[in-house]
């Protein structure tokens, strides 16, 4: 479902203009603020046919959320909503012999959302898979720490991830999951010439018991100091950049 979401911030509205102007409804920018980053996205604006309105910083305010970090910046913008879970086979057959997903498994955290949208849309992950309860959903914030991600990548939310991923197994998808208390380490774990699915942990809890015993492998980070687990953003990160060196040192490209 499609909607409409002020994005504010420097970076997030310069995103917004580069990678998606058209949907770009308004433009909004304190008035007197003049500077390099300023004239930069009116640069953008104006390639991209969209009017600039200078307004006064308590006119600004007043349109968006209460609390939001404007940086004297913001833009209305028309947002893709979440995909459907009927869409996923067509997501995973556009992507080709070798589709690459990942799986949040009740990651509850919008900022932590929108990281791992961002590591995913940068590792070349086809689609992101999140339960429609209890996770985190495509808000300004995540959107905002997705940094223009959440407008390329498909989220689809699915009623029951534990199915959702038999589902995948039937149609030949490889189902790992990230654990902390398995003895396979990721980077000895042969994932560069597969289709898979990652499948990433809440925070602090990890993989509930019905999404590990889901799982074909478990693998785990193999940490060298004394911190027991990292963030969960950074985790996919770790996980998705391995398996994208592997299918890059196999297949090349």
């Amino acid at each position: 479902m499609a909607g409409r979401e002020w994005f504010a911030g420097f970076h997030v509205v310069e995103s917004a203009l580069r990678d998606a102007p058209r949907r770009v409804r308004r433009l909004l920018v304190e008035s007197g603020r003049r500077d390099k980053r300023t004239a930069r996205l009116e640069a953008l604006a104006a390639e991209a046919g969209v009017q600039v309105e200078r307004v006064r910083r308590a006119r600004l305010e007043a349109e968006l959320p209460a609390g939001t970090r404007h940086q004297g910046v913001a833009a209305l913008c028309e947002v893709a909503g979440p995909r459907a879970e009927s869409e996923l086979p067509g997501l995973v057959a556009s992507a080709g012999g070798q589709p690459l997903l990942l799986a949040l498994d009740g990651v509850t955290d919008p900022h932590n959302l929108g990281a791992c949208l961002r590591s995913a849309e940068a590792a070349g992950v086809h689609a992101v898979i999140v339960p429609r309860d209890r996770s985190a959903g495509l808000t300004p914030v995540a959107r905002k720490a997705a940094s223009g991600a959440a407008e390329r990548l498909p989220l689809v939310e699915v009623t029951n991830l534990a199915r959702c991923l038999r589902g995948l197994q039937r149609e030949g998808l490889w189902v790992v999951g990230a654990a902390g208390e398995t003895d396979q380490t990721l980077f000895a774990a042969d994932l560069g010439d597969r289709a898979l699915v990652l499948v990433m942990g809440a925070e602090g809890r990890g993989l509930r018991r019905l999404t590990r015993e889901t799982c074909d492998e478990l693998v785990r980070i193999p940490m060298a100091g004394d911190v027991e687990s990292l963030n969960v953003s950074v985790a996919t990160g770790v996980c998705l950049f391995e398996i994208r060196r592997q299918r890059l040192a196999r297949h090349g490209g």
